[in-house]
C-alpha cells in the first residue's frame, strides 16, 4: 500500500504518491486559482490526487491514506482548517470534504510542520527523532519533530518559532507583537535591511547588482555584492546572519534537537550562510561542553518536503 501527500499552496496543489522508502513515485499538479470557494478547491485536490495515482501506474485501491499540508491553523482532531488567510478559509470541514470526494482516510497538517516531518525522515534529518526545520522565506516558518512526531501543542499551533521575540519593543510584526524573529531573519527582512543600507551607501556595489533599481532587490542582492568585496553588503550579511543565529541558538537551547535544518531561498547560499551561523551558535549555546551537539545543515528536499511530510502525517 502507498500513501499520498498533498502540498496545498496558494499557487499550486502539488500531489505525490509516496512509497515505503519515502520516495515519490507519481505526481499530480493543478493550479489553486484563488480566490474561489473551498468546494471547488477540494474538487481540484481530488483531481490532482487521481492524476498522481495514474502517473504512478496505480489505482485508488492501492492507496492507504492521504495527508494534506495546508497553510494556516488546523484542528487535526476535528479535521477542520480553522483559518488560512492565504486560502481564504475559515472553519472549513476539510477532512469530511476530501474524504467524500476520494473515499480514503485523510489527515490535515500545517504545511510548515509537514515540511519538517518530510525533512526529518527523508531529507536532512536522515531519520532523526528530534529535529527542527526552519524556512527563511516571506516569513520564518518552522516545524518541530520530537520523538519522531510533530509537536502540535494543545491547539495544533505549536512551532511558531518565527514569532518568538528577539528584540523587545522592536519592529512591528504582522502577528501583533513587536520584535519577532521573523521581522529580522526572514527573506523579507533581509530585503528591507539591504534597501536601507543601499540608501545610506550610494556607492555600494549592491546598486550595480540590481542595475540601479532598488525595486529589484531580493534575498541574494547583499550576498552577491559581498562576493565582490563590497563592504556595505558585507555589513548587511553579517548583521543578518547574527539575527538568524540568535533564533537558531534559541532553538538549540530550548529543544536540544539532533538536527536543525535551514531551508528557503537564502539557504542556497550554502556554507557562506551556514558556517557563520554555526560559529555563533557554538559560541553562544548553553551546552558548550556537551559531548553531543546539534547538527546545523541545509534542507535538501525543496518543495518535495511538504509532499512527503504530508503523506507521513498522523
Amino acid at each position: 500500500m502507498y500513501k499520498i501527500g498533498v502540498d496545498l499552496g496558494g499557487t499550486n496543489i502539488a500531489v505525490g504518491v509516496v512509497d515505503k522508502d519515502y520516495k515519490i513515485i507519481g505526481r499530480g499538479k493543478v493550479k489553486t486559482n484563488l480566490p474561489r470557494p473551498a468546494e471547488e478547491i477540494f474538487d481540484d485536490i481530488a483531481k490532482a490526487i487521481r492524476l498522481a495515482v495514474d502517473d504512478a501506474g496505480l489505482t485508488m485501491d492501492d492507496i492507504e491514506s492521504v495527508g494534506i499540508g495546508t497553510p494556516g491553523s488546523v484542528n487535526k482532531s476535528k479535521g477542520i482548517i480553522e483559518f488560512s488567510n492565504n486560502l481564504g478559509f475559515n472553519n472549513v470541514p476539510a477532512k469530511a470534504m476530501l474524504e467524500e470526494r476520494i473515499g480514503k482516510p485523510c489527515v490535515f497538517e500545517n504545511d510548515a510542520n509537514a515540511a519538517a516531518l518530510g525533512e526529518a525522515y527523508a531529507g536532512a534529518g536522515n531519520g532523526a527523532k528530534d529535529f527542527v526545520a526552519v524556512t527563511l522565506g516571506t516569513g520564518v516558518g518552522s516545524g518541530i519533530v520530537q520523538d519522531g512526531k510533530i509537536l502540535s501543542g494543545i491547539n495544533d499551533a505549536a512551532g511558531e518559532i518565527g514569532h518568538t521575540v528577539i528584540m523587545v519593543d522592536g519592529e512591528q510584526c504582522n502577528c501583533g507583537r513587536k520584535g519577532c524573529w521573523e521581522r529580522y531573519a526572514s527573506a523579507t527582512a533581509l530585503i528591507s535591511q539591504t534597501k536601507a543600507k543601499m540608501k545610506l551607501c550610494p556607492d555600494s556595489k549592491m546598486w550595480e547588482v540590481v542595475d540601479g533599481d532598488i525595486d529589484k532587490v531580493n534575498g541574494r542582492t547583499a550576498f552577491n555584492a559581498m562576493y565582490e568585496n563590497d563592504e556595505p553588503a558585507k555589513e548587511v550579511v553579517e548583521q543578518y546572519i547574527k539575527y538568524v543565529a540568535v533564533g537558531i541558538t534559541n532553538i538549540v537551547n530550548t529543544f536540544q534537537p539532533e538536527v536543525v535544518c535551514i531551508g528557503g531561498g537564502i539557504s542556497n547560499e550554502g556554507e557562506n550562510l551556514l558556517n557563520p551561523i554555526r560559529e555563533i551558535v557554538e559560541k553562544d549555546r548553553y551546552t558548550k561542553y556537551a559531548e553531543k551537539q546539534t547538527k546545523i545543515c541545509k534542507a535538501v528536499l525543496g518543495n518535495d518536503a511538504g509532499i512527503i511530510g504530508a503523506a507521513l502525517a498522523e
